[in-house]
C-alpha cells in the first residue's frame, strides 16, 4: 500500500475485510512517520457500519468512508502529534487528540478537538 503501511493495518477490526483507505490519508500518515522517524501504530482505520455502531462511532464517521485513522506514534505524545499535524494541514482535515492516540481524517473542512 505504501512505504510504511500495509492494507491489513487499516482493515475493519470486526473481521469483515473492509480496507478501502483513502490515499490522501495514507499520504498524511506517511508524512507523520517521516517527520517523527518512529513507527505509527494504527488502532482504528476502516470501520464497516456495523462495527462503527458497535464501538459508538457516529453514523457519519469518516472511518466508515475509509477517510480516518486513530493512531499513535511510538514514543511521542498525542499532543505533540496533533501540534505537528495542525502545523502541516493548514486549515483542513479533522484532527483530534486523546490521551493515548491521535485521530486524523481527510475531510475537506477544518475540525479540531
Amino acid at each position: 500500500m505504501s512505504n510504511f503501511f500495509s492494507r491489513h493495518e487499516f482493515e475493519c477490526r470486526c473481521g469483515c475485510g473492509f480496507d478501502a483507505m483513502d490515499i490522501e490519508l495514507v499520504g498524511a500518515l506517511e508524512m507523520v512517520r517521516m517527520h517523527f522517524c518512529r513507527p505509527v501504530v494504527i488502532s482504528s482505520g476502516c470501520r464497516c457500519a456495523a462495527h462503527n455502531a458497535k464501538v459508538g462511532g457516529k453514523p457519519s464517521s469518516q472511518h466508515v468512508f475509509g477517510k480516518a485513522a486513530d493512531f499513535s506514534v511510538v514514543g511521542v505524545s498525542s499532543k505533540e502529534v496533533q501540534a505537528f499535524l495542525i502545523s502541516m494541514c493548514h486549515g483542513k482535515y479533522g484532527i483530534g487528540v486523546y490521551e493515548h492516540f491521535t485521530h486524523l481524517d481527510v475531510r475537506r473542512e477544518c475540525a479540531r478537538w
